[in-house]
């Protein structure tokens, strides 16, 4: 462009000409379509129920619609792998998962059909404890009752991916406590619950929130220091603290929006918009009354942004590394 087309072009500017030009960024709306959401695992669990309730209030912080799409399977990869194969990078698509298990996944294997740098989680929902629960009809009512058990016999633990923050704190604890398990991937938390209530398998392991109120359970304890619910989950033991496990609190629901990279990097107002937008949420009462509303507890609600993700990221990455042996036997 010389100085006269230059000069013109700023003129147009200055007149709003070019607001309606094709290919012009000045002024044009975002979304300009409906948000599409890859959601990695079956409809009717913690993400599902999570998504909806915050996507149902930013809506109106960001000014357009979300649209979920489920894609289960092969432990959370088909969903990445359909989100990284198939997802524009205009910052219209994202991915909705819980960080833990899926980060997890890649620590046993690494996906092949794309690298873990070539996209990042951005706005994390809330940091859900993993826990270990059993049927109200199981001949074994506390966690010592299952210690004791676990020393005599193999339990068959019921757990939505093999590779998860709750599947590890239960082989950690298993291995420091000589119990011997078997961990039985269930595809899914409705799955997982079904599991141990018909008694198909002994216990299971899940984020809290997944597990906790639901007719037929009881949480006997969870990989945490702290029970921020005490009325939803009573007389839970404090797995890490009461028996020296060694690792920090695990955060096995620890839900998040992830990014292609090409997209933020393309369109950093757009990303800007939706880290903004995204952040205003957790101060909207709406979304307080959609979190209860949907059967969550607000307790756990932990607004995070790029930092705070990736600080869980890196965390749960450095202990699956560390126990990577017990994850993939």
């Amino acid at each position: 462009m010389n100085n006269h087309e230059r000069r013109n072009f700023l003129k147009m500017c200055a007149a709003g000409l070019v607001m309606g030009v094709p290919g012009i960024g000045f002024g044009a709306s975002f979304p300009s379509r409906t948000m599409e959401v890859y959601i990695p695992t079956r409809a009717g669990g913690g993400a599902d129920r999570n998504f909806r309730s915050f996507a149902g209030v930013w809506k109106n912080h960001l000014g357009g619609e979300f649209e979920p799409a489920f894609y289960p399977g092969a432990a959370g990869r088909v969903g990445y792998e359909t989100y990284m194969g198939k997802a524009s990078d205009d910052c219209h698509d994202l991915i909705f998962g819980n960080m833990g298990p899926e980060v997890l996944n890649w620590v046993v294997k690494q996906p092949t059909s794309f690298s873990t740098d070539d996209y990042f989680y951005f706005l994390m929902v809330d940091a859900d404890p993993g826990s270990v629960f059993i049927s109200e009809k199981s001949s074994m009512k506390t966690l010592e009752d299952v210690i004791a058990e676990g020393k005599k016999r193999t339990l068959t633990i019921a757990t939505s991916r093999l590779a998860h923050p709750a599947s590890l704190g239960m082989l950690v604890l298993a291995n420091k406590m000589g119990m011997k398990v078997n961990l039985v991937p269930m595809s899914g938390g409705k799955n997982t619950r079904n599991g141990v209530l018909t008694g198909e398998l002994d216990l299971g392991v899940l984020p809290a929130t997944t597990v906790m109120k639901r007719k037929g359970i009881k949480i006997l304890g969870l990989f945490d220091e702290k029970n921020l619910v005490p009325k939803k989950m009573p007389g839970a033991v404090l797995i890490n603290t009461e028996y020296k496990l060694g690792i920090p609190p695990i955060a096995a629901g620890a839900r998040a929006f992830g990014i292609k990279k090409t997209a933020a990097d393309k369109h950093p107002d757009r990303f800007n918009k939706l880290v903004e937008s995204g952040m205003k949420v957790f101060k909207d009462p709406a979304y307080k009354e959609a979190v209860i509303a949907g059967k969550g507890s607000w307790e756990l609600i932990a607004p995070g942004g790029v930092d705070a993700c990736n600080n869980y990221v890196n965390n749960i990455t450095a202990l699956g590394k560390e126990y990577r042996s017990l994850l993939a036997s």
